[in-house]
């Protein structure tokens, strides 16, 4: 039997074995190609990812922090001038106040003390403030809680860090002596 090709030649056994070889390389490469694509789409798919989504509601409240560095020492009043009812004050500016608040440029520091002091006594306060307007030295001897006076005013939104507290207290000589007393001095940081 004799094998023809398409162009009408006779093929030999040889060109038909080197025929068959070819088409069986050619397969082997189809095979191949189609094995490296399977490989391929797998590994694809091992590396794809799936997803998750999650809403999420977010705030802010407003939020008001004062913070002090701690007590004032001791404030005694030890001498004054001959011929005056004003006797010498003290000062104390030994501690710092923080704050930090977000709410806006209306807040304020306010100060009282727990009781009032007797006639004749007198005690002063003074905040330093990089974010507010200091209303400088304020009486707040009589200040309680129902009448706590503005310290500071106009405070900007963010944080004021380690600012000086002064008092100065003072006494008239004819208020007489005042035995070592305790006050409770209250800072509110409020809008």
């Amino acid at each position: 039997m004799q094998l023809v090709d398409k162009h009408g030649k006779i093929i030999t056994m040889k060109q038909q074995s080197k025929s068959n070889n070819t088409n069986q390389k050619e397969t082997k490469m189809k095979k191949s190609l189609i094995l490296l694509a399977l490989v391929v789409a797998v590994a694809y798919d091992a590396f794809s990812q799936a997803t998750a989504t999650q809403n999420l509601t977010l705030a802010v409240n407003a939020v008001y922090k004062i913070s002090t560095s701690g007590n004032p020492g001791a404030m005694t009043i030890t001498t004054g001038t001959a011929g005056t009812d004003a006797l010498t004050s003290v000062s104390d500016n030994s501690t710092t106040y923080s704050i930090t608040q977000n709410f806006g440029n209306t807040v304020k520091v306010t100060a009282n003390l727990d009781a009032a002091l007797p006639a004749g006594y007198t005690l002063q306060i003074n905040m330093a403030s990089a974010q507010g307007t200091s209303a400088g030295n304020v009486d707040i001897s009589n200040a309680t809680s129902g009448s706590a006076v503005n310290v500071v005013t106009a405070i900007n939104r963010g944080a004021d860090a380690a600012k000086a507290i002064s008092y100065t207290f003072s006494a008239l000589a004819s208020a007489g002596t005042l035995s070592s007393t305790s006050k409770t001095v209250t800072l509110t940081l409020t809008n």
